[in-house]
């Protein structure tokens, strides 16, 4: 009896994360770039209550008698599918089209990477710096912040390519490239990445290192759209099932709880 609590209690546990994370990707439906997260459960510990051998007349018992101790979370995964293209005009508006990454410099000085291609030019002292929303430098094909250097550079005249490759007109308005090429970077396991927060992802061993498409031919390179935004892959319609479906599972666990409750009551009542 007292074991049936405890499992109701476990599954009560796991399903409340499990609504914490549906809220989460609910919250986070219009977020640029953001990846929605899927919870994988796992059972506890079995215990035995008869082995496979112990059978009244001591013959051979094919199957066993376990009884499950409940369910934990076992992992919050990513799903890293391509979300929409939404138009967003903007000279520094990037949605990439692929596995690739956008890496920034922290604050902290190491690097991060994140989808959310939502970038301005920044003002600085010698020119133009290409940043998030956040002021943190995006980086470039070899992992240096990307700056403009000039006075008379004007923002809106900015073109990029699909590769990457930064342009600007001549005097007779024809795109020259500018030696400057946003950097993308893929990984193995783009799951494994660790969430910092802020749509950044830092480099775990479960993920590998970054890879840069610039460096690697056998990647498939991915193509930058200008003018564009990538939206989040969360489906409202999927995660509101999900919601219905762990509302439900947490009600029968305490379903459990209340009638191991009023089981215990009836046995301690016998002595009466």
């Amino acid at each position: 009896m007292v074991r049936s609590l405890w499992t109701g209690a476990t599954g009560m546990i796991a399903q409340q994360l499990n609504v914490d994370n549906i809220s989460n990707n609910l919250a986070n439906v219009n977020t640029t770039g953001y990846k929605s997260e899927v919870m994988e459960f796992k059972s506890l510990l079995y215990q035995t209550i008869q082995t496979k051998t112990t059978t009244a007349n001591g013959e051979n018992k094919p199957i066993g008698a376990e009884v499950g101790l409940g369910v934990r979370n076992s992992a919050i995964t990513s799903i890293f599918t391509q979300g929409s293209l939404l138009e967003t005009p903007g000279e520094a508006n990037f949605a990439i089209d692929g596995r690739g990454f956008f890496g920034v410099r922290g604050a902290d000085g190491n690097t991060y990477y994140t989808r959310n291609g939502n970038f301005v030019f920044a003002i600085g002292n010698n020119g133009l710096t290409l940043s998030t929303s956040d002021g943190l430098p995006v980086l470039d094909k070899s992992g240096a912040p990307i700056t403009i250097e000039g006075t008379d550079i004007v923002a809106s005249k900015i073109t990029v390519g699909k590769d990457g490759t930064l342009y600007y007109p001549d005097d007779k308005g024809i795109p020259k490239s500018m030696d400057k090429t946003i950097g993308l970077w893929q990984f193995n396991n783009p799951a494994g990445l660790s969430k910092e927060g802020d749509s950044l992802f830092s480099v775990t061993a479960a993920s590998g290192n970054a890879m840069n498409e610039a460096e690697n031919n056998n990647l498939t390179k991915s193509n930058l759209i200008q003018g564009y935004l990538e939206g989040s892959n969360v489906q409202i319609a999927d995660e509101m099932v999900n919601l219905i479906v762990a509302q439900r599972a947490y009600e029968m666990n305490s379903k459990v709880i209340t009638t191991s409750d009023e089981m215990l009551q009836q046995a301690n009542q016998l002595k009466r």
